[in-house]
């Protein structure tokens, strides 16, 4: 197929985002969750805008002739479009805001009170608590105009641009959230809640921190490109540069400027003078912005009503009366599922490798570390039993490599062999391998996972984790260990699949025969799970499969290139997307196989980038009891009809309705209640 259609990248972004943005508008929700939602969503896009909108707009300073290697996009155009959906989200966004969720609290006797309706209570208690607990976190006040060099901007920082009554000059007054909580729950009766931003709190005292009169303040809000320019990969020290470039992320070039709507055109423009801004890095917004402070809204009332019902992971039936989790691998792989099932397996297992004086070497992949790492703490105290520790840490997962290069400093010190980054490619599988001496001979037992070694995140992502001793998988995690040891450039796996080296090409082989069974009158279908589904080629060898006649259920929960359902090209394709409490981030590739099912698990996604510029493995699921339990899950996911969207030609997310014969599915709840039956 030469040409097809499919949707751009960012966009595709945006709708997934906006779905995000249906669980904010969900009465079915609890409030808070619904608050939560609306956080999630600003933190989101700002995330968006800091990495794929600053990507895009160095893109456009690039000569015509130098974009060939990015197929036909258009940043200019783009940018426009994309605009023009963040600002319909943005309307959206403002009246659940104000049309549902404020209304909801003060239903409930929660109410959001600004610095007009203060009482005199209240305005007694503001005052004192602005001297005692804002007034000195403030900094000093800053007074500027067009003649002046522009004061500096700090990223996500929030801050007040004040018109004085008697100045031609304006006034700059940071508001200190970075500080401080950003709200405050204010006197009230017994049975009513009130609660104020801190942002009015200093509203109400701006003649006090000017010293002039004020005629009137807006918020404003600047986010900055977040991408890590470094010259040249693949000379000098990298961690070096790495290291120097997060000090130059937050003074990184605008990417978005939003400011309170209700500042007049006049001033508007006379703030785009000054600080030298381009039409399209402003943005009108609220009155208030950083919605993602919401995360921590308080919750006087304390009810249980205003949150999901409690899912606390439960233990695994196996593994937590196992007396030891090596002798348990020997007869038997196991599964873990994560967040529905504990975490604390993973650092008890090397704990145990710590302990075992027949243990030799730990090996480990590192992508993102969480802050209080038991993960990293095990393979310490592996470190103090004189075990050899390896560990690789990739250093540039974006927002994390400061935590990354902590943790790895932490086992150097230890007397860990540290190895971080590759030039131009980053290492994204999720691996663990114990080398254990038996009958004097190296037998490997190994951690293979869909997610990271996360201990904070594994609460909320959905992942599986295999933990074999099977040498067909095993042994062959000790190749990826090599490459990364620079032993060997290239893998010779056979069960495996590993990227950028061979990934790519045992996909595609599965998805042509897929079609030639189609072809020849054989059952064929796929059904694969994914968080983004970008890749072009991929994407097209889709459609040519749909138009074999191969059934192709996807469920993606993020990007989503492709697009389903189209005459002729795509009609046998359905994708749905599953957001709900927990995020789904596991990978699963099933395939028909004439009949003879076959199922991988992954850390990579269909995107260009997993499949040909990270190291990553697809590893195949052998144990037919852990293969009819994950199947048994897909199977929950592709039934949902709570919280699963159609992916369709007209982006709208709408929702996969109950039909009339069928019982209510809640995937996310049903796996929690089939994990905890089946033992």
């Amino acid at each position: 197929m030469d040409t097809f259609e499919y949707l751009e990248r960012d966009i595709s972004w945006l709708s997934f985002n906006h779905r995000v943005l249906q669980e904010a508008k969900d009465e079915s929700v609890p409030l808070y969750e619904r608050i939560k939602f609306l956080a999630i969503y600003s933190s989101n896009l700002d995330e968006f805008f800091r990495v794929r909108v600053a990507s895009l707009r160095s893109f456009k300073q690039l000569k015509k002739k130098d974009r060939k290697d990015w197929l036909d996009v258009k940043p200019k155009k783009q940018l426009k479009e994309i605009r023009k959906i963040v600002q319909q989200q943005q309307a959206e966004f403002g009246a659940i805001f104000r049309g549902q969720i404020l209304p909801e609290l003060r239903k409930n006797n929660i109410f959001l009170t600004d610095d007009l309706s203060y009482s005199e209570e209240q305005k007694e208690f503001v005052h004192q608590y602005f001297q005692e607990q804002i007034m000195p976190l403030l900094e000093p006040v800053v007074f500027f105009d067009e003649t002046m060099k522009p004061p500096f901007l700090k990223n996500k920082a929030l801050y007040f641009i004040v018109k004085l009554k008697n100045k031609e000059k304006l006034a700059l007054v940071e508001i200190p959230t970075d500080k401080t909580d950003r709200f405050v729950t204010l006197p009230g009766s017994d049975n009513q809640y009130y609660i104020t931003f801190i942002d009015d709190i200093l509203r109400y005292h701006l003649n006090e921190v000017v010293k002039e009169e004020v005629l009137n303040a807006y918020a404003i809000k600047v986010s900055r490109d977040a991408e890590l320019y470094i010259d040249d990969e693949y000379s000098g020290d990298l961690i070096d540069k790495i290291r120097s470039s997060l000090e130059e992320r937050n003074i990184g070039l605008p990417t978005r400027f939003l400011f309170d709507s209700a500042m007049s055109k006049e001033l508007t423009t006379r703030i785009r003078d000054i600080f030298q801004l381009k039409k399209d890095d402003i943005i009108p917004g609220a009155r208030y912005h950083n919605f993602n402070d919401f995360f921590g809204f308080p919750d006087p009332s304390n009810s249980a009503d205003f949150r999901d019902a409690s899912m606390p992971p439960r233990p695994h039936p196996v593994l937590e009366s196992a007396a030891s989790i090596i002798e348990l691998l020997q007869s038997k792989d196991q599964v873990l599922h994560f967040p529905y099932q504990q975490y604390k397996y993973i650092p008890r297992f090397i704990e145990e490798a710590a302990e075992d004086p027949s243990v030799e070497q730990i090996k480990i992949t590192l992508y993102r570390v969480a802050s209080k790492s038991d993960v990293v703490q095990a393979l310490l105290k592996a470190l103090e039993k004189g075990k050899a520790v390896t560990a690789f840490i990739e250093a540039k997962a974006r927002f994390d490599e400061a935590s990354n290069l902590y943790w790895g400093d932490r086992l150097k010190e230890a007397g860990g062999k540290v190895l971080y980054s590759y030039p131009g490619i980053k290492v994204h599988s999720k691996l663990l391998l114990i080398q254990r001496r038996e009958a004097d001979q190296l037998r490997n037992y190994a951690y293979l996972g869909t997610g990271n070694f996360n201990e904070k995140t594994a609460k909320l992502y959905c992942d599986h984790a295999l933990l074999t001793a099977d040498p067909r998988l095993a042994d062959e995690v000790t190749q990826v260990f090599d490459i990364l040891e620079r032993k060997i450039i290239i893998p010779k796996s056979k069960h495996l699949m590993i990227s950028p080296f061979s990934t790519r090409k045992k996909m595609e082989d599965l998805v042509e025969k897929e079609i030639l069974n189609a072809r020849e009158g054989k059952p064929a279908y796929m059904i694969l799970k994914m968080n983004s589904l970008e890749d072009i080629e991929m994407i097209g060898l889709l459609y040519r499969a749909s138009q074999a006649g191969v059934k192709i259920q996807l469920i993606v929960r993020g990007i989503c290139c492709l697009i389903p359902g189209i005459e002729g090209m795509s009609e046998n394709i359905e994708i749905i997307s599953i957001i709900d409490r927990f995020l789904e981030h596991a990978r699963v590739y099933i395939f028909c196989n004439g009949g003879k099912e076959v199922m991988y698990t992954a850390s990579a996604d269909w995107m260009t980038r997993n499949l040909d510029r990270r190291i990553e493995v697809v590893m195949p699921i052998y144990d037919p009891d852990i293969f009819q339990e994950i199947r048994q899950i897909i199977d929950i996911q592709l039934q949902d009809n709570t919280k699963a969207r159609w992916i369709n030609p007209k982006q709208d997310n709408a929702y996969k309705i109950q039909r009339p014969h069928e019982e209510k599915i809640r995937a996310q709840a049903a796996i929690y209640d089939f994990l905890a039956k089946k033992y």
